[in-house]
């Protein structure tokens, strides 16, 4: 099967998030860095990690699935969407051959 790949964007659903987390959403960070290295780890998730935009940072990443499903629940699983939004788009990437 043909792997699908997707750039993933999440946006906090305030602007100072970075900078004004209470220690609740800290924790809640902590379980989400921990949910995408696990990803990672097993060769779903290319690259990842905070885009430092200086008027509001994002997060990042190159996701690569079976299918956009897989995408969809890598998605409602993380810790940290109950204050995150998120977008993603097919990308036709070109990566090493394997």
């Amino acid at each position: 099967m043909e792997k699908k790949y997707f750039v993933l964007h999440m946006f906090p659903l305030r602007p100072d998030f970075a900078q004004t987390r209470t220690k609740d959403e800290q924790s809640i960070m902590k379980r989400h860095l921990a949910y995408w290295s696990s990803l990672m780890n097993k060769g779903k998730v290319l690259v990842f990690g905070p885009v430092l935009d200086p008027k509001s940072p994002y997060g990042l990443g190159i996701i690569e699935v079976d299918n956009e499903q897989e995408l969809k629940e890598f998605i409602e699983n993380d810790p940290a969407k109950k204050f995150h939004m998120f977008k993603y788009f097919p990308m036709q990437a070109i990566v090493p051959q394997k």
